[in-house]
């Protein structure tokens, strides 16, 4: 698999960095490429968090060091890791900054199809 076919939109659901696996949130992530063909990834969780982030892709894994502003104006940062199952499903987990250390967040990702493309 190629950087270029990882780029799009996805659905995402995933856990927060605590014990236990349940799904704690949902949205979208979009992916693209910068000049140099490194990826850019925005976040929009639970139609009100705003994350964004860099990183690469090699042997199909994605690597993506994140940030986000929280409450307070506390500024979040933390790395996500996928394994690209396919150009369409990403598996990850990730870790903040400040999160727990005995866990791991986890998260999903389904890429959007686009309605255009099944007309």
């Amino acid at each position: 698999m190629t950087v270029h076919e990882i780029i799009g939109n996805y659905s995402i659901s995933g856990s927060n960095q605590q014990q236990g696996n349940d799904f704690t949130y949902s949205g979208i992530l979009k992916l693209s490429l910068d000049k140099n063909h490194r990826i850019i990834a925005h976040w929009f969780i639970n139609n009100e968090q705003v994350q964004s982030g860099a990183g690469f892709f090699k042997d199909n894994i994605l690597v993506i060091n994140f940030q986000y502003q929280g409450e307070l104006n506390t500024v979040f940062k933390g790395v996500a890791v996928y394994r690209c199952l396919n150009k369409n499903v990403l598996d990850g987990f990730w870790s903040e900054k400040h999160g727990n250390p005995l866990y791991l967040g986890t998260e999903r990702a389904l890429r959007i199809i686009s309605k255009d493309l099944l007309n």
